[in-house]
């Protein structure tokens, strides 16, 4: 209960990295004691969810620049071996569900409503992964996006949003299409324009502040 009740705040961004976890804030919310908290946190910490900072505590841990590269990578590897293992499973019922999660990022993004397709985008890799056979495929992935979402989601990227759906309507064609093998590699690409797009911003981002701190 503490471990699902932390990665919802985490996911739901009701807390952001930096942000502090105690064990008396999780204890008033479920009611329960500190002591299963206490094992919560430690497990979540192992698992790369929160850090543990001597005189601070357990923290939201973010990813920093440095290991972009290597989750971006695993998420692509990831989303690819879910599709190859979950394709007994992409029936109509959840070919419609993809359909339903494109049609709605469509609305977002005229809406240039960063926060909704952030969350659109994580849903549509959440249904590539969650079938019946690749359910630690899943787990990966929630925790991947976790480390990723909350500090680089599209609201520091919105000109990204547009590329990401045709990206994610490339990945639906050829599912439709029963081309997994294809599928499967558009996964891989379509996590790496994310990569090199986030750390264009990166860059630009340290470009300015060097140029602001010269002036």
């Amino acid at each position: 209960m503490a471990r699902r009740h932390i990665q919802k705040l985490i996911i739901t961004k009701a807390v952001k990295p930096g942000d502090r976890i105690t064990t008396r804030a999780i204890s008033e919310a479920l009611g329960i004691s500190e002591t299963p908290i206490r094992e919560a946190i430690r497990s979540l910490a192992a698992e790369g969810w929160l850090e543990i900072e001597t005189h601070v505590g357990a923290i939201v841990a973010s990813a920093g620049a440095d290991q972009l590269r290597e989750i971006y990578a695993l998420r692509g590897r990831i989303g690819a071996l879910a599709i190859e293992l979950g394709w007994p499973d992409f029936d109509a019922a959840r070919l419609a569900a993809i359909n339903r999660n494109i049609a709605a990022s469509d609305i977002a993004i005229k809406a240039n409503d960063a926060a909704a397709y952030t969350q659109l985008n994580h849903d549509f890799h959440a249904l590539l992964c969650s079938s019946s056979h690749s359910q630690w495929c899943l787990r990966l992935l929630t925790n991947l996006t976790a480390m990723t979402s909350v500090t680089f989601g599209f609201v520091i990227l919105p000109d990204r949003m547009a590329a990401s759906l045709a990206e994610h309507r490339a990945i639906r064609d050829a599912i439709q299409a029963g081309n997994m093998a294809e599928a499967a590699k558009l996964v891989v690409e379509h996590e790496q324009a994310g990569y090199r797009a986030l750390v264009g911003e990166i860059e630009e981002n340290k470009r300015q502040a060097r140029e602001q701190a010269a002036i």
